[in-house]
């Protein structure tokens, strides 16, 4: 059973729709799931603290402070694997959408770092007001998951839109969600991967590049596709292609270029990886004709590119994962680890050029990759496609234990 061993926090808040959690908790529990239950006052008026505590097994937490003890709601919404709001009254909505925090949902709500799911339950008319519609959708743009409201006779005698789901079909719900993320654990979101060289052109026949062959941005491409996520990759000069036709390709041919397509595709995207081998610096101009031989030398002036990791590193929002690529000949921890903290990423992946068989132009790689926790994961020499499983991995991690969904 996929909620087996998932710990669920569940808040109730003040609707007559309330008198069904217990049975929800029931179901729960049932499936192995711990359930920590919080209950607001306007709640406690349509279901005991008695009944809910019973079913659940746990002491049913109704404030921030209770006598001289304090119920940690920053630790509660790291220990949760899911939240879920049932019933949500409007008032409760309207307080997730704006940030008000007066009751321990709320605070709970506020410091979550796992999904929360929210069942809104009220009257019709109430649901149907352009305030709570705005609610509603700014709940959703905060990447938090909507359950939708069943039609039904409703407290006020009418029969409507406005119900809360019922048990079995929130639980339903959940199992559904849970045994998705464990296949696919990015479902839902989107990603960028830029990948392979760019060429820096000196007139129309030459040009400035190097030896990158889009291998290992093709495959974490196809990684993140694998996991769920909806996939565009902006991609230099390169022969392979993907194997999964669901990948959106942007394809571009110099730094510039690249910069001003990945800035507008990681803006709307969840994670971002940076894999390409963009060149650091351009022709100061271009020539319009073929450069003919002349002299013995020949001076070339060169300008720096536009740096795309710095500049989302700038922008990134708190819901969005940065990883960066680094390729160091010498120092290669130290300068990687300057690298993610100068470029504000989340992680940033080493790649070695001293092992045989790591670099470009191979199907295999050495990586290591560096969190923002000085957390240092050297990986064995292996295939750019289990690399980048790898490398997905532990983009996974990260979501979960620090992005608020």
């Amino acid at each position: 059973m996929s909620l087996k061993g998932k710990k669920i926090v569940l808040a109730v808040t003040g609707s007559i729709a309330a008198y069904k959690t217990p049975n929800l908790v029931r179901l729960l529990v049932k499936a192995g799931a711990e359930v920590q239950v919080l209950l607001t006052e306007a709640g406690a008026r349509f279901v005991s603290p008695l009944a809910l505590s019973t079913v659940s097994g746990k002491q049913v937490l109704q404030s921030v402070a209770e006598g001289d003890s304090w119920n940690n709601h920053v630790a509660l919404g790291l220990w949760a694997d899911a939240m879920v709001i049932a019933p949500c009254s409007a008032n409760t909505l309207g307080k997730l959408a704006n940030g008000l925090c007066d009751n321990i949902v709320c605070a709970v709500y506020l410091s979550a770092r796992c999904p929360v799911f929210v069942a809104p339950a009220m009257d019709e008319d109430m649901w149907m007001h352009p305030s709570t519609r705005a609610n509603v959708k700014r709940i959703q743009e905060y990447r938090n998951k909507l359950i939708p409201t069943e039609f039904g006779e409703l407290a006020s005698g009418l029969v409507g839109e406005g119900r809360m789901a019922e048990p079995e079909n929130i639980f339903s719900l959940l199992t559904s969600y849970f045994t998705t993320a464990e296949n696919k654990p990015l479902e839902g979101l989107k990603a960028m991967v830029t990948a392979g060289p760019t060429y820096e052109r000196l007139d129309p026949v030459r040009f400035i590049g190097n030896f990158s062959t889009g291998r290992m941005g093709i495959a974490i491409a196809e990684a993140l596709a694998n996991a769920g996520a909806q996939v565009t990759l902006v991609t230099g000069p390169i022969e392979r292609q993907p194997a999964n036709h669901a990948i959106n390709i942007i394809r571009v041919e110099s730094a510039d270029e690249m910069y001003e397509a990945g800035l507008v595709v990681a803006k709307e995207s969840d994670i971002a990886v940076l894999a390409a081998a963009v060149a650091d610096y351009k022709p100061a101009q271009q020539a319009p004709n073929k450069i003919k031989k002349a002299d013995d030398e020949l001076s070339l002036k060169l300008t720096r590119t536009k740096d795309l990791l710095a500049a989302l590193g700038k922008i990134k929002e708190p819901w969005q994962t940065l990883i960066g690529f680094a390729l160091e000949t010498e120092n290669e921890v130290e300068n990687a680890r300057k690298k993610l903290n100068g470029k504000n990423a989340d992680m940033i992946v080493l790649n070695s050029l001293r092992d045989e068989g790591a670099g470009f132009g191979h199907d295999t790689n050495k990586i290591t990759i560096l969190k923002r926790d000085g957390s240092v994961v050297p990986l064995e020499l292996q295939s750019k496609s289990d690399a980048a499983v790898a490398i997905v991995d532990h983009i996974t991690q990260l979501r979960y234990a620090e992005k608020t969904v």
